[in-house]
């Protein structure tokens, strides 16, 4: 961890009440000061408030209209005093009062003058809650009212609003509180115009809605100990905007003129199943315009959170650091397509350019070409000969497998379960190339997605490796020249050969010709990582976050580097912006809490993993949510947690083992003896079927060996880590490798091997890898 960091950090989950005076800005100064001091000495005349203060449990944070009172005592605490307020407010009906809870993550920040500042998606949400609401209103955020359902004296007194749109487009779920003497009972205007909007909005115009996004293994569908496998599915995600980009003058003038984001485009077709092809002319639009060197190009997954037309320009053209942005909408009837494009100055609202195309399908490719082309005219971007020839490119003369090619790319990258999209996306592209077997761009990305498959094990690994390279060698014979082959020449070489120099020559020759493709950076950035060269892959990484400023995988990513370095700091920096983007993501929360437990703060990483529920199969959370059970020698909701997730052991796939792993390990900790050898001898007999097919998978080998060493057998358990180690060493990959050499040196310390472990620990300690150990953990290890 940094020592030169000018801030002191403090993260803490803590129950938010955001409080407001309504029509504050309207009132005469005199009026405004006398409002503020009744408010003030209501609110600490409360038993609530006062009884946080003395414990001192209780943080503040002053704004000009009211404020937030941070409770760190109990759930109940914001939502009494709330109720105290209110009656209290009874007697001054001059003060219009709102308020809004929620319980999350607070920022207690200490400058280098020793002055105190509290912020944190917590204060951000409970504010949002209360925008949603008018004089005399106290809301609550759905996960509160959740939990204060539990408790029966509650039940009566929370009325469900539904979901609330508030800053950027983004929805929240809120909870109306009120009692007999309390609150508002009445619901919130906003809720009102809402509906009203909904039912005067016609038959043929709905807007899209935003898909769920991540699920158990989206980021890491191999983890254990040793470290992790990174994949670079595209997902979407439900989410609250960040308040995180200034709309100073200084950042205005940092963006260049030739940048430009293209917002997710409206789906206008009677059939709403016709979203996938609205998503896929969007993505088609800025891939064309990803390729011409001039312009810097936002990625997709940065937009897609907005909607297709926001009122506030301005901040998301703030926010994803460009110029320009492109609106769209598409309308599929039969073969008929109408598009209709308007490119607008994010920061005055002028519509610089606009058109619309109605065409026949066969015929669209076109509308693509000519829509990049006519934005790099407006935006003075000049074309060399070779990027005027692949934005004219014609992918297929098919319209049919056309049409799969875009389902596929809808399924690569936006829906909720990656196992699921993952082999979605493979069917819809081997239909693609079944329609036209001469269709390039569909075989290259066949090849992409068959190698995640192939390495992440989904599906019989062998035949998804041949799979990946049978679609190579098509995407090469019809399409060698294409930025979409040459990819997919790195992606083989990364996934399905661990070739890092090869794919890293591969990705360095496309960065030369495409500038602004982010995801070759993060490629570049994850490649440096497994070749130990660690400040290298933080520098790719950042520069892969300004082209795709609101990737919560890229974020989360780049904090894998972070935490690989034993740098908390720079990793909660990362993750803190990855759950502003998706504040219920298990997998950003389990890596947020890991960035805890290298410190040994194993009761924040608790408190953070307390804050999200996992899904089945949720490998990531559980073997972070394991192990800092056995860390604080509390087993019984771990137990329960694990126990659910194996009621369905087929569900779990090549992860069975792990999982059982797992339950072996708390029971063994738990001390009940015959419930660990029974989970350890069902590990073992998964993780056996597994390796007849990969005998030398690394994983699949060190998941063996610590089975073998909790049952007894020494000699079996030291043969398979060392043959794991073989398989897989550090000087191959830096990032993961050495997290077999910290599995053995436990294995030789359960077996009272301490020279040996000892020594290998002080190597492990003095560098940096997937996953590592520190001196915090091993003091309470």
């Amino acid at each position: 961890m940094s020592s030169e960091s000018p801030l002191e950090l403090k993260f803490d989950i803590g129950h938010v009440l955001f409080i407001d005076i309504v029509g504050y800005s309207k009132l005469l100064i005199a009026e405004q000061s006398n409002q503020i001091q009744t408010l003030r000495e209501i609110v600490r005349g409360t038993e609530q408030f006062k009884k946080a203060e003395a414990e001192g449990k209780l943080l503040r944070l002053p704004t000009g209209d009211g404020g937030a009172l941070v409770f760190r005592n109990t759930l109940e605490a914001p939502a009494l005093c709330a109720l105290e307020i209110s009656k209290a407010l009874k007697s001054h009906p001059e003060l219009k009062v709102r308020m809004g809870i929620h319980s999350g993550p607070v920022n207690e920040i200490t400058d280098l003058n020793e002055q105190a500042n509290i912020a944190g998606v917590g204060i951000n949400m409970a504010q949002r809650v209360m925008d949603c609401g008018d004089a005399g209103h106290i809301l609550l955020s759905k996960r509160v009212a959740d939990d204060l359902e539990q408790y029966s004296q509650w039940r009566s007194h929370l009325s469900d609003l539904g979901e609330c749109e508030v800053k950027h487009g983004a929805h929240v779920s809120v909870v109306n509180l009120y009692t007999d003497d309390a609150g508002n009972p009445e619901s919130p205007q906003k809720f009102a115009k809402q509906a009203s909007a909904v039912s005067a909005m016609p038959a043929a115009t709905p807007r899209r809605r935003s898909k769920v996004a991540i699920t158990a293994g989206v980021l890491l569908a191999l983890l254990i100990a040793a470290g992790a496998v990174w994949f670079s599915s595209r997902q979407k995600t439900t989410t609250v905007s960040p308040d995180r980009i200034t709309s100073s003058a200084s950042a205005a003038q940092s963006i260049s003129e030739k940048s430009i984001a293209v917002l997710p485009f409206d789906n206008l077709s009677d059939d709403k199943s016709n979203a996938y092809f609205a998503e896929g002319i969007q993505d088609e639009i800025l891939t064309r315009l990803s390729k011409i060197a001039a312009l810097k190009v936002i990625s997709r997954t940065s937009t897609q959170k907005y909607k297709s037309s926001p009122d506030n320009l301005r901040e998301v053209g703030q926010q994803l650091g460009v110029a320009n942005l492109l609106e769209g909408s598409v309308q599929k009837a039969g073969n008929a397509v109408h598009v209709n494009v308007q490119l607008i100055k994010a920061a005055t609202d002028e519509h610089l350019w606009a058109e619309s195309y109605d065409r026949e399908l066969q015929n669209i490719f076109g509308v693509e070409a000519e829509v990049a082309g006519a934005i790099a005219d407006q935006l003075n971007a000049k074309l060399s000969g070779k990027e005027k020839r692949e934005l004219g490119a014609r992918p297929t003369k098919n319209p049919d497998a056309y049409d799969a090619y875009l389902r596929g790319l809808a399924f690569e990258g936006g829906v909720q379960d990656f196992q699921a999209s993952l082999l979605k996306s493979i069917d819809a592209f081997e239909n693609a190339v079944r329609l036209d077997p001469e269709f390039a761009i569909a075989w290259a990305h066949l090849c992409r997605q068959n190698g995640l498959a192939f390495i992440n094990n989904v599906g019989q690994a062998p035949e998804r490796r041949e799979a990946a390279r049978k679609a190579l060698d098509m995407a090469i014979k019809f399409g060698p020249e294409l930025v979409e082959t040459q990819l997919a020449k790195a992606y083989y070489k990364y996934y399905c050969e661990r070739d890092y120099e090869g794919a890293k020559a591969q990705l360095e020759s496309i960065r030369r010709q495409y500038p602004n493709n982010a995801v070759v950076l993060e490629f570049l950035g994850g490649i440096a990582r497994r070749q130990g060269q660690w400040e290298q892959s933080r520098a790719l990484y950042a520069q892969a976050v300004e082209l795709d400023p609101q990737n919560i995988f890229l974020l989360t990513d780049a904090a894998l580097t972070d935490l690989a370095m034993r740098d908390a700091v720079a990793a909660q920096k990362h993750l803190g912006r990855a759950r502003d983007l998706s504040p219920q993501n298990s997998t950003v929360i389990s890596f947020l809490a890991q960035s805890f437990q290298l410190g040994g703060d194993v009761a924040q990483a608790q408190a953070l993993l307390d804050t999200v529920q996992p899904k089945r199969g949720d490998g990531i959370y559980v073997s972070t949510a394991v192990t800092n059970a056995i860390l604080l020698r509390r087993y019984d909701s771990a137990l329960a947690m694990l126990k659910a997730q194996l009621e369905q052991p087929d569900a779990l796939g090549s992860a069975l083992g792990v999982f059982e792993n797992a339950l072996g390990d708390l029971e063994r900790h738990a001390g009940n003896t015959a419930e660990a050898t029974m989970a350890y001898q069902k590990a073992k007999q998964a993780v056996n079927d597994l390796l007849r097919a990969q005998p030398e998978n690394s994983e699949f080998l060190i998941q063996l060996a610590w089975t073998e060493a909790c049952l007894g057998d020494k000699a079996t358990a030291f043969a398979h880590a060392q043959q794991a180690i073989a398989a897989l060493p550090a000087s191959k990959d830096a990032f993961v490798g050495p997290g077999y050499e910290d599995a053995l040196a436990r294995i030789e310390a359960h077996f009272g091997e301490k020279d040996a472990a000892i020594g290998a620990l002080q190597h492990l300690l003095s560098i940096s890898y997937g996953s590592p150990v520190t001196r915090a953990l091993l003091r309470i290890d």
